[in-house]
Parts: C-alpha cells; structure tokens; sequence
C-alpha cells in the first residue's frame, strides 16, 4: 500500500506543473524558451503546449519508470532508505523546478537558471556523496560496473572512495557556480572526474583480483 501511495504521489507531483500552465495559458506566450546555455540564455525554444503538457508528462513518464525498476531490483533489500527515497523524489522536484524556470523565463521574470540549478546539482552530488559508502550492491542504484556487480569488496571499497569524491566535487561545483567568471569548462571536467576516477579505480581492483 505505501509503494503505491508513494508512486501516485509522485506522479502527481510531477504533474502539477500542467495546473499551473493552464492557468497560466493565456498569458504565455506561442513560443517558450525550454534550454538554456551555460550564460543563462535561451539556446532552445518549444510551443506553449508542449512546455505546459509534455515536459510534465514525458517527467512523469520518467519517474514511473524508474520507480519500477527501483522497485523491482533484485537486490531492493540492500538499497539504502535515503538514496531511496532521492531516486523516488527526483523526477517530481525537476518537474517543478523545470517548470518553475521555464514559466518565470515566459512571462518575463529573471529565473537565474545558470545560477539556481548548479547549485541544486552541487547540493545533490553533495547529499548523495554522504550516503555512497554505505551504499549495497544493486542493479540501479549506486555505482553499476561490471566489476563492482561481479564482487561485493569491488562494490564496496569503489563507493568508500567515490563517496569522499563527490563530496568534494559537488563543493567545488557550488562554489564555481557562484564565481561570475570561473571557466565553462571546469564543471564538465569536475562531473568527468566523479565518473572516471571511481571507474577507473573500480577497474584496478578487479585487475588485483577484488
């Protein structure tokens, strides 16, 4: 009974959004801007309809997917209850804060987008670095390589070292985002750098034999 309150309310969650663009509709205008570039200017436009209707719903499209196969894991039991609970409510706060911004950008009002979403990713690199380590071996949470799945040591001493790492690297990402000259491309390598290094690392302990 929980799991099925949890999936409804997320996926009404996810679909508020579209309450708020019809009451917005007539005030938007044909053409939205739905991306943005790194500068924080639009580089990408849709219909009103396809802002309002289908960014929430192809989200919502994406929560329940993912909560299927969170909930039908093999290893579910060895999923930690917080890194649960993020995947779960993941979708749902990116369908209003999408929605939110693009909204705001429509009718006029400054959104700082290039400011307020690599924080919200820095904070979430952030939260998740915390939980890594005590994170056990599953097919879609966590760090998912043929090696860590293959041994529970790989898998264990992989997310001990990425945990500390992301801790770091979504600390640095906030305090770049809040730099008005630091350089477009230190992000990109900051988030390579998450995924190669344990990687890599995974790599090395399975050509030790771990």
């Amino acid at each position: 009974m929980k799991n099925k309150r949890e999936i409804i309310l997320t996926t009404i969650v996810c679909l508020l959004p579209m309450l708020a663009g019809v009451i917005l509709y007539s005030r938007l205008p044909d053409t939205i801007a739905t991306h943005w570039g790194a500068n924080g200017e639009p580089d990408g436009w849709s219909s009103k309809t396809f802002a309002v209707f289908a960014i929430p719903g192809i989200i919502a499209g994406i929560n329940l997917f993912g909560q299927f196969a969170m909930r039908t894991d093999p290893k579910r039991q060895n999923m930690n209850p917080a890194l649960f609970n993020i995947g779960i409510w993941t979708a749902p706060v990116i369908s209003v804060f999408a929605s939110a911004f693009i909204f705001a950008t429509a009718l006029g009002y400054e959104s700082r987008i290039e400011l307020i979403l690599p924080l919200l990713m820095s904070l979430l690199f952030i939260v998740i670095g915390n939980y890594l380590p005590k994170t056990k071996q599953s097919y879609t949470m966590g760090i998912k390589l043929p090696w860590t799945l293959a041994s529970e040591e790989n898998w264990n001493r992989t997310h001990r070292l990425a945990g500390p790492l992301w801790v770091v690297c979504g600390i640095l990402m906030a305090i770049l985002s809040l730099l008005k000259h630091a350089p477009f491309w230190l992000m990109p390598l900051l988030i390579a750098v998450m995924v190669l290094v344990p990687t890599i690392y995974s790599y090395n302990l399975y050509k030790k034999g771990i």
